[in-house]
Parts: structure tokens; C-alpha cells; sequence
């Protein structure tokens, strides 16, 4: 299978960093210099990439905008945001429109593969997964999950969730009533090996009883355990 992988950077020298020590490690990398020429690959082919690493700060279309227009079209795709800035609101912007990871610049090649990488294993795990398992649902209250199309309906009306959000929604639904700690949710969905800040589980969190529930800030079924993690109640 191969590793395909959009790097979207302004600026040339930084661009070129990226898509070097990917390539050594073993990525077929296509770059591009902006958000514009980034929308122009992506139309025509919006299933050829695995992960998507984008700039943030960039003219005309942004990080953000372009991580909004990418995951409309593909809920699959990996998406990785790469900022200057160390702000909590930009961490937690990116992440509520679709992003799964951010890595914040200046960054060495080590972290940056091995956040690739583990966005990657992700993917390539899900994949997998829908070309194994027969049809087969989990039923939880209003819920339908499908475990062939990796897709998720409430009251027979399908909800759009990031590969990240399904995965996070399954972990629970195969465990539900219990407590699941924070660290155990990031090792399922993110891997053992992931090093970033484990807010990222509270943002999907967040973002998922934002689809899922009636009345977001008093959850009926994504339950917070304080000062542990959170349950799934059916």
C-alpha cells in the first residue's frame, strides 16, 4: 500500500524540510505552495491521500479553511496542522474543524514523522478493517454504527463524524458503562507511541456530544468522569 501524503506550506524552505525527511521515510509526497493549488489536486481525486499536513498561517486560504474544505470531501483523510503559534484557542480551532493532530513549528524531523506516522497507522488500520469485517452494527439507544462503511446514524438519520470521532464512538461502544481513562482512549485511537498533548481526547470529546447529543452541555450518553476520562451510558 502506499504511504501518500499533501504537504500544503507557504513557505519554500520549511516546505522543503517537510517533504525531504518524509520522503526518507518511505512517503510518496506531493507539495504544494498554497491552500488554492492544494483545493485544485484535491478536487480531482479526493481519495488518493492517506494524510494531509497543512500550514496554518498561509495567503488567501488558510489552514483552517482549507482543513474545513478537505474534510466536507473526505471523512478518512488524516489531517495534520502546523502553526508558529502556541495558542490553546488555534490548537483547539483545528481540531474542532476535522483536524486530528497539530504539531506546533519550529518541530524536528523525528516529531514530525512520528506524528505521520501515527495519523498514518490510523488510517491504514481503518482501512483494513473495512475490507475484513463482515456487515455487522453496534446498537446503542439512538444509535446505529456500521462496521463495514465506518459510518454512524442517530434515529435513522446519518451524522457526519471524522474517522477520529468514529473510532473514539466505537472504543465506547464496545465498552459501555465503563470508565475509560483519558490515556486509554489516546493509546486505542491515537497509538502508544503518540507524544502530544492529551487535551486532543477532550477537543474529540467535545466535538463528538456536538453531534451526538440533543443538548451538548448536559450530555445524555458521553458522560464526564472528573478528574478520570469519560463513559459511554446506554
Amino acid at each position: 500500500m502506499n504511504k501518500r501524503i499533501l504537504v500544503v506550506e507557504d513557505e519554500d524552505v520549511i516546505r522543503d524540510f517537510e517533504v525531504i525527511n518524509l520522503k526518507r521515510s518511505g512517503y510518496e509526497v506531493v507539495d504544494v505552495p498554497n491552500g488554492e493549488a492544494a483545493l485544485e489536486i484535491f478536487e480531482h481525486n479526493p481519495a488518493y491521500f492517506d494524510v494531509a499536513v497543512l500550514d496554518v498561517m498561509m495567503p488567501g486560504i488558510d489552514g483552517f479553511e482549507l482543513c474545513r474544505r478537505i474534510r466536507e470531501k473526505n471523512s478518512e483523510i488524516g489531517i495534520i496542522m502546523l502553526t508558529a503559534k502556541s495558542q490553546e484557542m488555534d490548537k483547539v480551532n483545528g481540531l474542532m474543524i476535522g483536524a486530528d493532530d497539530y504539531v506546533t513549528k519550529p518541530f524536528s524531523p523525528s516529531e514530525l514523522v512520528a506524528r505521520v506516522d501515527a495519523i498514518y497507522r490510523r488510517v491504514a488500520m481503518a482501512a483494513e478493517r473495512v475490507q475484513e469485517k463482515p456487515v455487522n452494527e453496534l446498537k446503542s439507544g439512538p444509535f446505529v454504527l456500521n462496521l463495514k462503511s465506518r459510518t454512524v446514524s442517530k434515529n435513522g438519520r446519518p451524522l457526519e463524524l471524522t474517522q477520529v470521532e468514529y473510532q473514539i464512538l466505537e472504543f465506547f461502544f464496545n465498552n459501555p458503562n465503563t470508565a475509560l481513562g483519558r490515556q486509554d482512549i489516546l493509546n486505542k485511537v491515537w497509538g502508544e507511541g503518540y507524544f502530544g498533548d492529551i487535551k486532543i481526547v477532550d477537543v474529540n470529546v467535545r466535538r463528538l456530544r456536538m453531534k451526538l447529543e440533543d443538548e451538548p452541555s448536559s450530555p445524555q450518553y458521553l458522560l464526564t468522569v472528573w478528574g478520570f476520562g469519560y463513559k459511554w451510558v446506554q
